[in-house]
């Protein structure tokens, strides 16, 4: 493969180190943000469900601001490793906060 416009060739060169500059900063502050993360404990009560629980998550919890319900239950599914959304009595779970 020959170069047929060196200014071309360096101009874009420059520009895809630009872009991975860029993109290297983005994804370090996207990893640096998941250390600001907390978990709080809370325990199931007989009568409670992963619903409940995440309709009150997005109410009184910072760290789930403008998310779905349904994106909730997902993350506190994920935060605990659970496999379904079956909750017993006196179940401790896990739940992400600032």
């Amino acid at each position: 493969m020959r170069i047929k416009d060196k200014k071309k060739f360096v101009k874009t060169i420059f520009i895809l180190i630009g872009l991975a500059v860029i993109l290297n900063f983005i994804l370090i502050s996207k990893v640096a943000s998941f250390g600001d993360v907390k978990y709080k404990t809370i325990s199931v009560i007989s009568g409670d469900t992963l619903w409940e629980i995440a309709s009150d998550e997005k109410e009184n919890n910072p760290y789930y601001n403008g998310k779905d319900v349904r994106d909730i239950i997902s993350n506190i599914k994920k935060v605990n490793n659970l496999k379904d959304s079956y909750l017993k009595v006196d179940q401790e779970l896990q739940i992400p906060t600032y």
